[in-house]
């Protein structure tokens, strides 16, 4: 039997008529950015009839758009953090320099143009003492001056500028135009029962009453088992406590809370002590912003995250991808 010859579909010269105008409606509005009016004129047609060929175009799958940008990366590296959970918002920038102080610099950056989109006059801004909201601070170029005041989540430690939480504070007011509060009582009590008197003291009490009522908290969050842990600044003398520290499962800080890896409130007895807002008080704050950088903040990171304490975290990329490689399995707890 002879081979049978293809069929031909030939298609009406009507449609290719309207199938060579559609081509060239799309090419000229994608690729040479003319106006549909513009198109109508060059191809002598009604502008209404460019629209239909265009929407049309569309509707048929004749047209792809792909958008290059060089934050793409961060982008998809923000929805897989997200999609870990714990969080509802995630800004990461690039990671600018091996130097740490650098990163920290950009992520600090990063987080004071986030607290400038979300304040307004008469908001309360509580915050923490530490680098990472001393990096905030110094990356503030508010556009105006903002009518906010700035409370102390945590009482004092004094000795180094980034643990004095008072001396952040008044920077911070001091750069949004806004005023600060003082409060006037240590970090950590001698005991839980000089935790209770202190916490109770009218001036401290003042504080914290505001402190609760906060619209926005800036938080850093603490690595705990690294060398460089600025968890002993806060209190020297643990230093001589880390095996007990390692013993009650601390992976991070938050608020001078030792939190597992979990994020749970681990039993050691620095917790019992702390003169600080609760967790629970915190967690009743609408937004929270933790700021973290460097390759030791990976494991807090996902400890904070996991414990559900935080609404926004901001971090460099290479952070970012340390998170996600401990969440997969494999990278190696820090």
């Amino acid at each position: 039997m002879p081979n049978a010859k293809p069929k031909i579909v030939s298609m009406p010269r009507e449609e290719i008529v309207i199938a060579r105008q559609m081509h060239q409606a799309l090419v000229l509005h994608f690729l040479e950015g003319l106006t549909q009016a513009q198109i109508a004129d060059q191809l002598g047609i009604s502008h209404a009839t460019v629209n239909r060929l265009i929407k049309r175009g569309r509707q048929l799958g004749l047209v792809e758009i792909k958008i290059k940008s060089p934050v793409e990366p961060l982008v998809d590296m923000e929805e897989q953090l997200l999609a870990l959970g714990g969080i509802s918002r995630v800004i990461v920038v690039p990671t600018v320099s091996d130097n740490a102080r650098t990163a920290l610099q950009a992520v600090g950056e990063a987080a004071a143009r986030l607290l400038l989109e979300g304040i307004s006059d008469g908001d309360t801004i509580c915050i923490t003492g530490g680098k990472g909201v001393s990096a905030v601070v110094a990356g503030l170029q508010p556009p105006r001056r903002f009518d906010v005041e700035v409370i102390p989540a945590t009482g004092c430690v004094q000795g180094k500028h980034y643990t004095d939480v008072n001396h952040v504070s008044t920077m911070m007011a001091d750069r949004l135009g806004g005023r600060s509060f003082q409060i006037h009582a240590p970090l950590f009590a001698d005991s839980a029962a000089e935790r209770g008197m202190l916490i109770n003291m009218r001036s401290v009490a003042d504080v914290f009453k505001r402190a609760r009522e906060a619209k926005v908290a800036v938080v850093g969050i603490g690595s705990i088992l690294s060398d460089d842990s600025s968890y002993y600044d806060l209190h020297p003398s643990s230093s001589t406590d880390r095996v007990a520290i390692e013993r009650s499962g601390a992976s991070c800080e938050l608020l001078a809370h030792l939190l597992d890896d979990q994020g749970g409130v681990c039993d050691y007895s620095l917790n019992r002590s702390l003169v600080s807002l609760t967790l629970p008080e915190f967690a009743s704050i609408p937004t929270k912003i933790g700021v973290a950088s460097g390759p030791n903040k990976a494991g807090p990171i996902l400890s904070v995250m996991r414990g559900h304490h935080l609404d926004t975290l901001v971090t460099d990329e290479a952070t970012g991808a340390r998170v996600l490689a401990l969440a997969s399995g494999k990278g190696q707890r820090v």
